[in-house]
């Protein structure tokens, strides 16, 4: 794989005006939604001591470090700076640090295809040395599963091409639109919706570019919310992204700018006083966290976390269903309780995109209600998030729910409640409701 030099990503990082982001090499990508009735009864399930801070991690990253950049200082360590640059962009890099499995070797030899990786060493202290079995491991680290394309699959699944009238820029809904800030990611998830254009070039955050889509925003008055994504806008420069959010907070009918990003779970030192001071000038500002699993809920992630909840911005959580990752109750009941306590608001429960490649991630739609069901009256209300389809084809999310809806009459609904048990509830009669009557 095509390397980046040290000068590149410094460049880019600290923010030359042309392409204010770390350049990436160029990618090759890897050359239904399903329908189905939720079980009306599922059986309570067990659930483990929900865990505290992830102490464990904070003394695997310490042995990590030790081991592998003894030399390296806390102040570079800490330093975003100095992760994106030394990030494990290669099969060779990579072998450092990991007994790679036969299928992950075989996933770099096939075809002689570059696949794209990117892992900072925060991260990669996280992983498994001998385990490919391991949550996080496997969704950062290459497998030959990505090279088998299952019906359904598209590299543009959710068509957010046809809903592009400025380039990087797409208007799916009617009052909001997603601007994609740049293609760059500090760590490339394997089942990433955009892997077709993450680290292509051709998302570059170059002010003519951008101002295209700042003007059509400008000149479109139904839009009152904007999303920055990519790539992920946090890994520009903090002149960058002030230069960016002055813009469209300038303009009087965007009500709300929102920010999605992945940093804090893959790169915490990114978030830093100056960057908090720079987000909470241009309120109201919203931010969607992606958090795949309890091991990313580490002290340091924590820590990022609280300085932007203490800065104001409200946090809410995205995360994504996949197989033998979080595809159980105990798991995403672990993973959502310490998002609350980490400040964030579970949101979205997305159901993995039919992205080319992705076929061994994808759960059952009824696995995805089952663990819905698992969580509603297991724990709080708050930590539940809506479970989705991003419909494909640009139909948009589409909110599922398990069925507590098991009748009705004309006097009452019968439902069912989290513990299987079955109650009624009495409708007002029309009669009663225009006159009143029905009670003293």
């Amino acid at each position: 794989m095509e390397q980046l030099t040290s000068n590149q990503e410094e460049s880019a990082l600290m923010g030359r005006e042309k392409d204010d982001e770390p350049p990436s090499s160029q990618l090759q990508l890897i050359p239904t939604l399903v329908k189905s009735c939720p079980p009306r009864h599922v059986s309570s399930p067990v659930f483990k001591k929900p865990r505290q801070v992830n102490k464990e991690a904070l003394q695997r990253t310490r042995a990590f470090r030790k081991h592998f950049y003894p030399d390296v200082t806390d102040q570079d360590w800490n330093s975003w700076h100095w992760q994106v640059r030394n990030r494990i962009c290669s099969p060779v890099q990579l072998e450092r640090f990991l007994n790679l499995s036969l299928e992950e070797q075989n996933a770099f030899n096939t075809l002689d295809t570059k696949i794209p990786l990117g892992i900072t060493p925060y991260y990669m202290s996280l992983l498994s040395k001998d385990n490919p079995e391991q949550p996080l491991r496997r969704t950062v680290v290459p497998s030959m599963h990505e090279f088998f394309k299952m019906p359904g699959e598209e590299n543009d699944p959710l068509g957010e091409e046809g809903h592009s009238p400025v380039h990087g820029l797409v208007h799916r809904y009617p009052d909001r639109v997603l601007l994609l800030l740049n293609d760059f990611c500090a760590a490339f998830c394997r089942y990433c919706t955009r892997s077709r254009m993450i680290g292509s070039g051709n998302i570059h955050a170059g002010g003519s570019r951008l101002e295209k889509a700042i003007e059509y925003i400008r000149n479109t008055p139904e839009i009152r919310d904007v999303l920055l994504s990519g790539g992920d806008p946090l890994t520009l420069s903090d002149k960058k992204l002030d230069w960016i959010l002055a813009r469209l907070r300038a303009i009087p009918h965007v009500e709300i700018i929102r920010i999605g990003s992945k940093v804090p779970a893959v790169l915490p030192q990114r978030v830093t006083p100056q960057l908090v001071r720079i987000l909470k000038k241009y309120h109201p500002l919203w931010m969607s966290l992606h958090f795949t699993h309890p091991d990313e809920c580490t002290p340091e992630a924590y820590k990022a976390c609280k300085l932007l909840a203490d800065g104001g911005i409200p946090l809410g959580s995205q995360t994504v269903l996949l197989k033998g990752i979080n595809d159980n109750v105990d798991t995403m009941k672990t993973l959502m309780q310490q998002l609350m306590k980490m400040r964030v608001k579970p949101y979205y429960l997305y159901q993995c995109d039919p992205v080319t490649g992705t076929g061994h991630f994808r759960t059952s739609v009824d696995k995805g209600l089952e663990i819905i069901r698992g969580l509603r009256g297991h724990t709080s209300g708050y930590a539940v998030p809506n479970y989705v389809i991003d419909a494909p084809g640009g139909g948009g999310k589409i909110p599922l729910m398990p069925d507590y809806v098991l009748g009705r009459s004309k006097d009452e609904v019968l439902l069912c409640n989290y513990e299987d048990k079955i109650y009624t509830y009495p409708l007002a009669s029309e009669a009663a409701t225009i006159c009143g009557t029905g009670g003293v």
